[in-house]
């Protein structure tokens, strides 16, 4: 898979995560290793980042539930007003974490 390729494919991930869900980098870096050969969630968030505003980037967090750094109020604000479960300033990943259907 091509660099671009890649950055497609995680866009497109991320347009697929249902509102009041979310994933984590790491999530989405390990639902497209297969199909790209990569497994990086750093690449994925410089990939938010650099290309997330055409998408609900609000909907990636940390593994740990923690928002998006420098966007927390916008990302918290989007979230509720989704339904996602919270615990405190953190998404709640063991009732928010969504993963795609496996072919």
């Amino acid at each position: 898979m091509e660099p671009d390729e890649y950055v497609e494919a995680v866009l497109s991930l991320v347009e697929q995560i249902p509102p009041g869900r979310v994933m984590s980098y790491g999530a989405i870096a390990d639902a497209l290793a297969e199909v790209s050969g990569r497994c990086s969630p750093r690449r994925v968030g410089t990939i938010m980042a650099q290309y997330g505003g055409s998408v609900p980037w609000h909907r990636v967090v940390a593994a740990n539930g923690r928002l998006v750094p420098g966007h927390e109020q916008q990302a918290r604000e989007r979230l509720l007003a989704e339904g996602t479960p919270m615990r405190g300033d953190r998404v709640d990943m063991a009732a928010a974490a969504w993963y795609p259907p496996q072919p």
